[in-house]
């Protein structure tokens, strides 16, 4: 009489591994204080923005005798035009504005009449309050020639203002990108990048550690080895997304909460869900890889070199993303790259959280990565499976794909 068959299910077995590796990590002391310091990291950047953007302080104070009164609200708004924030102060006389300038209370002073820009400083003037100055310069030039010809400046001022440009449709329809759109996407490439690194080194070097342990063989002995990687790998990803969850509500609600991300919340939730999308496609995608090339090698230190052909094509996708998007967002080579499975887990969050991406892109990217997937799994398993409990030397791959 045969004995009853009382293996797990492929499924059991592997939610077995998975509980397994979930329950372990996020008990662990390391993961927990990783996971506050991340949080209080974004909460301070956060805090950092709002001081910075939002403290309502002026670029530069610019001070002004009686006389030079009537040049204050023109330098304000000339300033305004070229996104400078300036502010005025009238002093009673040269001497207290020179006091002023002594202590720092004053950026610059204007002084004498104003008919002309007369500015005094205590060592040198500003760059760039030296431009608006300039072009306040120009300008009661020009209200002093329109009325050497006995005309009225204002009336000059409000046919200049009415002048426009004729602009004819463009070729090809424009995408305005928000400023903070933009860091909200190199923000979400960032963290999807960091995540996939640590999560993904975290699986191989796992992977080692129970091979150098030779707990591998005892878990062998009760689920096959596709179902230990896979258990191993959806983990480790569960515990990756749950901290990413974290960062990005705590993210989105410090940044929403003090004022400084001003997009919609409706944008904000959006970049969530699809940093939640990609951080899920990527791991996976790159995590089967790190299992595979992990059960290579049989020591620690070992692990880098192995996994280093998949953390370079990770890396790129990164690099590109961050210095060449911010400077140009419609870039082409980012544009095919964020379409190629490898490249994409960094690349398309970093479009998309931006804005101005077709939809048939989005779609495309998202539906060759989740083919690319099962057949990674299908070779990553061949690979572990032959690999997993060979010791010592570092296994060649080519002898993991061709062993029986």
């Amino acid at each position: 009489m045969s004995a009853p068959d009382v293996r797990m299910s492929p499924v059991s077995a592997v939610g077995l591994v998975a509980s397994r590796e979930i329950s372990t990590r996020v008990r662990s002391k390391a993961y927990r204080i990783t996971t506050l310091v991340l949080l209080l990291m974004v909460v301070a950047v956060a805090v950092v923005f709002k001081l910075i953007s939002g403290g309502g302080s002026a670029d530069a104070t610019v001070g002004y005798v009686p006389a030079a009164a009537p040049l204050s609200a023109p330098l304000v708004e000339t300033a305004k035009s070229l996104d400078q924030k300036v502010a005025t102060e009238q002093v009673p006389d040269q001497a207290t504005g020179v006091a002023k300038l002594r202590d720092g209370s004053l950026d610059a002073l204007l002084v004498q009449d104003a008919r002309q820009v007369h500015v005094q400083v205590k060592k040198t003037l500003d760059a760039k309050l030296a431009n608006t100055l300039g072009v306040l310069a120009r300008q009661v030039a020009l209200e002093q020639s329109i009325r050497s010809l006995h005309q009225d400046p204002a009336v000059v001022q409000r046919a200049m203002a009415s002048a426009a440009i004729d602009e004819l449709p463009p070729l090809e329809k424009p995408y305005d990108y928000d400023s903070q759109q933009l860091i909200l996407g190199i923000v979400a490439g960032i963290l999807i990048y960091f995540s996939l690194m640590l999560n993904g080194q975290m699986v191989s070097q796992g992977v080692v550690e129970e091979k150098t342990s030779r707990v591998v063989e005892l878990l062998l002995s009760t689920v096959k080895p596709w179902q230990l990687m896979a258990g191993k790998v959806l983990g480790i990803g569960v515990v990756g997304l749950i901290q990413m969850l974290a960062i990005g509500v705590v993210g989105l609600a410090a940044g929403l909460g003090l004022g400084v991300l001003t997009i919609s919340v409706s944008a904000a939730v959006g970049t969530v869900v699809w940093l939640v999308v990609w951080y899920l496609l990527g791991f996976f995608m790159y995590a089967v890889v790190f299992a595979a090339l992990g059960a290579l090698v049989s020591r620690q230190e070992d692990v880098g070199g192995a996994t280093m052909p998949a953390l370079l094509l990770m890396i790129a996708g990164y690099v590109v993303g961050i210095s060449v998007l911010p400077s140009d967002p419609s870039s082409r080579l980012a544009e095919v790259l964020s379409v190629i499975p490898v490249f994409a887990p960094t690349l398309m969050p970093m479009r998309l959280s931006m804005g101005g991406v077709p939809v048939w892109e989005a779609v495309v990217s998202v539906g060759l990565v989740v083919l690319l997937i099962p057949a990674l799994i299908w070779l990553a398993a061949r690979i572990y499976r032959n690999a997993v409990m060979r010791t010592g030397a570092k296994v060649k791959l080519r002898d993991a794909l061709r062993a029986a």
